[in-house]
């Protein structure tokens, strides 16, 4: 069973923001089973690499429609990304050398609470505002 699954509660109404979610969470599930199959931290650290690196890319693109579109919340929502990746960059530091249980744990609820979080709440907000400026 996965660890998050998409559903259209998580739709923000612009396809290729939708489609990157997905590929968000399908990240955090690779991520979620290779702790359960007890893969080694090498391999783990590579998808969490991945999705540091994929949430940067989607936070990039998310930032250039706010630009499209002048939507008035840009800057806190940017603000939100940057706490985002600081905290990530954190828990990917500490990943090397922590108790694996714990940091496991701590780890994915943060990403599944953060991601749900975020995508219900600010995504949720853009999307009238993307769409009303031809981006869909």
């Amino acid at each position: 069973m996965d660890f998050m699954t998409w559903t259209n509660d998580l739709s923000v109404g612009v396809a290729v923001l939708d489609d990157d979610h997905k590929k968000l969470i399908g990240i955090i599930n690779r991520l979620h089973y290779g702790i359960m199959a007890g893969h080694d931290r090498e391999i783990l650290g590579a998808v969490l690499g991945h999705l540091v690196d994929y949430a940067r890319f989607h936070f990039a693109r998310e930032e250039e429609f706010f630009l499209k579109a002048d939507y008035p919340a840009a800057p806190t929502h940017k603000m939100e990304h940057e706490s985002f990746i600081s905290r990530i960059s954190n828990l990917q530091a500490r990943f090397k050398s922590a108790p694996a249980v714990m940091l496991d744990l701590e780890l994915m609820s943060f990403l599944r609470n953060w991601l749900v979080t975020h995508i219900q709440g600010s995504d949720k907000k853009y999307g009238p505002c993307l769409n009303a400026h031809g981006i869909s």
